[in-house]
């Protein structure tokens, strides 16, 4: 079996803002959203937290071409419920100014579980993430990529950054979100494990001494899956756009193919301490694409792109080899271009008005939908 055979097949899981045209804050509107779209997204269609948040998630997707038309349709699918109701759908880390306070909780047992045991760190968890699953069939290897990928978290998230406001706010960081979400237990870098059976050891001492009552209640940057045989890359914000969603998903899948690939040849990539990586994790949120991350074989600091440069250097085979040549090149355009947090500073500089970064960023959720994205704005708002 070619190396390529394995197909490193990709599921993308967005969450989305459900936010009132009129006002531009966010509504705690999913169960009526959730009473239709069960019907046409099935199981592909749930509920968060909050009830002004909703998660689309895909089928197996086999490349990066089919996950981009599965994001489209559910991206379209769900712009066509909320506009039925009056509402608009947005996509970043965080909403510029609508306060956690004032969303509602989902009723549920998960939910109260969480709210219960985490109290007010978990009602003011109102933050919205892109989450990617690569599939990696053997699980021992799974966890031996999981170490090493840890490495090029930071850079992945430096490319995402998507929240820099928080609260009508511009709090100064990229992304702020991972400083909302990082109040919670076992989030953050994963400490390296040396095989499939610690990872599971240290997985039931969770359960059986009641700090979780499941392995999906933690919540890694990336993690091994505990249900899905998928390496899970937890770090990104939300995305406004397809194509950054897709290019992100596009660079994941290369990096682990990359490094099984290295793995097969009995070449391991080096792997790093959480505390090391900590550091470009930090400066990535603060600055996201406009700073600098440490060089860790070089000991010295080197501009975030350059370093990002040399990752699509290393993985360019891998990319020829899955036909994702495309995406990966629309990474180069978010070098160029900026980041979803530089578009929505970008909007705030120029006009001072929230209201108008929500508009771009629903602007930008719409884009390449086959919608007219300025008439269901229009028709979104005529409705309310």
């Amino acid at each position: 079996m070619k190396e390529k055979d394995h197909v490193f097949t990709i599921g993308i899981e967005e969450e989305f803002q459900i936010v009132d045209p009129e006002t531009r804050e966010l509504r705690s509107h999913i169960q009526e959203i959730l009473a239709q779209g069960k019907m046409i997204l099935k199981e592909q269609i749930k509920p968060e937290m909050h009830q002004s948040v909703v998660e689309l998630g895909t089928e197996i997707c086999r490349d990066v071409a089919d996950a981009r038309r599965q994001v489209v349709r559910l991206r379209r699918e769900l712009a066509i419920l909320a506009a039925r109701d009056g509402l608009l759908v947005a996509s970043a880390g965080t909403h510029p100014f609508s306060h956690w306070m004032d969303q509602l909780i989902t009723s549920g047992e998960r939910y109260a579980t969480v709210v219960n045991d985490l109290q007010q760190i978990a009602r003011a968890n109102l933050i919205f993430g892109l989450h990617v699953h690569i599939g990696i069939p053997n699980r021992e290897e799974a966890i031996q990529l999981m170490n090493q990928a840890r490495y090029f978290l930071p850079h992945i998230y430096a490319l995402s950054v998507n929240s820099p406001f928080w609260l009508g706010q511009n709090t100064g960081f990229k992304a702020y979100r991972h400083n909302i979400f990082e109040r919670f237990p076992r989030t953050g870098i994963p400490d390296v494990f040396e095989s499939l059976s610690e990872y599971e050891d240290y997985l039931e001492l969770l359960v059986t001494t009641n700090c979780i009552d499941n392995a999906k209640k933690i919540w890694w940057d990336i993690r091994l899956h505990p249900f899905f045989d998928t390496l899970e890359f937890r770090i990104c914000d939300a995305q406004c756009g397809v194509e950054d969603t897709i290019a992100l998903a596009a660079m994941m899948q290369a990096v682990i193919f990359k490094l099984h690939k290295l793995l097969r040849q009995n070449t391991s990539f080096r792997i790093y301490q959480r505390r090391v990586i900590d550091e470009n994790r930090w400066r990535a949120s603060r600055y996201g694409l406009d700073g600098k991350l440490i060089d860790f074989g070089r000991k010295c600091e080197v501009e975030t792109r350059s370093l990002i440069h040399e990752i699509l250097e290393f993985i360019s085979a891998e990319v020829d080899e899955l036909g994702s040549l495309r995406e990966i090149g629309h990474i180069e355009r978010i070098l160029r271009g900026g980041t979803g947090a530089d578009r929505q500073l970008a909007v705030w500089e120029r006009t001072q008005d929230m209201k108008a970064v929500v508009d771009q960023i629903v602007a930008e959720t719409n884009e390449g939908l086959g919608l007219n994205e300025a008439s269901s704005v229009s028709e979104a708002s005529a409705v309310v």
